[in-house]
């Protein structure tokens, strides 16, 4: 089978073929030898069989891509592992290219010399190929009211279609671009963005995350009573990308850790200033100032005494009078209601 002046003039022929073009997706042509079958559409990984009809007639036939040729009847002149014959007899001529890629997409042609004359079939092979996501936006660290443009852009057969959201938290913010923008950004747009690439084929996801920096807001301070002796703990709660750090005042004296019996003890966004005996000279005001890069944020407590119940007040009871007169009011009445006593034992001898 192998003539080489033969398939020098085949190959010929088919490359003339596809310098002017094979009609897409068209049926075959009745009123010439040379046909051109339906385009065969094929996802990128799988396997194509490629079917040409022949006839009792034939004395040559070969199946043939772009200027090279796949297969000589039998004879396999293809180096590529994937290509091979499936079927060779007097009704058809199949071959097949397993693992399909890009790289396969393009016009085939099947030659066969009859004793007549040479014809041709000729088909498109069209290969689709799933979303890949091939370039995202890296991590992103931005200062609140930013302008911020997240990318995705990803391959794929058709030409994949793009959404954007905000996952976490769960916000409105989306598009249907392959670039979102984001003007001014606030701490509440923060979080992870997901970025979705779709076709016919399939679909492909990835996940950027967005930090807002931003200066420290801290909480009211509550003011604290604690009786002389006792435990006591101030709280400093500061809201702040990155965390903050603190610092505590006693007026205008910074307090260290360990300073005077106190200890200082700092928790992402919380700062406690704990007392663990309180002495008469630790009632006073407190200041907690939580910084960061980005700025600084104060608040103010007050840490006063509670005077504890004595054993006298707990027997007078809560509506026992807390004065000097209290004891000569109650002997009046004591002297009062024995004269009523007096006089109604009076009374009833009668």
């Amino acid at each position: 089978m192998k003539n080489p002046m033969f398939w020098v003039l085949l190959t010929g022929m088919a490359i003339l073929l596809i310098q002017q073009g094979l009609p897409v997706h068209s049926q075959g042509d009745s009123q010439t030898d040379n046909k051109v079958m339906d385009n065969i559409t094929v996802r990128q990984g799988e396997t194509v069989f490629l079917r040409c009809p022949q006839g009792d007639i034939v004395t040559h036939t070969a199946w043939l891509n772009r200027s090279s040729i796949l297969y000589a009847g039998e004879d396999k002149w293809s180096v590529d592992p994937r290509v091979s014959l499936v079927t060779l007899n007097q009704e058809e001529f199949t071959i097949k290219i397993e693992d399909v890629d890009m790289t396969d997409e393009g016009p085939y042609i099947c030659a066969v010399q009859t004793s007549r004359r040479p014809r041709t079939t000729s088909v498109h092979i069209l290969i689709q190929v799933p979303p890949t996501i091939i370039n995202l936006s890296k991590v992103i660290v931005v200062n609140e009211g930013s302008n911020v443009t997240l990318m995705c852009q990803a391959s794929g057969k058709p030409e994949p279609s793009f959404t954007w959201k905000l996952l976490s938290p769960s916000g409105d913010l989306a598009s249907e671009d392959e670039y979102l923008d984001i003007p001014s950004i606030s701490r509440q747009r923060a979080g992870t963005y997901e970025c979705t690439a779709v076709n016919d084929i399939a679909t492909d996801v990835q996940t950027v995350e967005i930090t807002v920096n931003y200066a420290p807001s801290v909480s009211e301070g509550r003011d604290v009573g604690v009786t002389l002796g006792q435990r006591g703990v101030l709280e400093c709660e500061a809201d702040a990308v990155p965390e903050a750090d603190f610092e505590w005042y006693r007026d205008d004296r910074r307090i260290f850790n360990g300073f005077d019996g106190m200890e200082i003890e700092d928790a992402g966004q919380l700062s406690k200033l704990t007392f663990f005996n309180v002495s008469e000279a630790d009632y006073g005001n407190y200041t907690c100032i939580a910084i960061n890069k980005l700025g600084s944020s104060n608040t103010s407590f007050v840490l006063y005494e509670v005077i504890e119940p004595t054993s006298s007040t707990l027997l007078q009871g809560p509506g026992a009078v807390q004065d000097g007169n209290s004891g000569s009011m109650g002997m009046h009445v004591h002297t009062y209601t024995c004269l009523l006593l007096a006089i109604l034992q009076f009374l009833l001898r009668f």
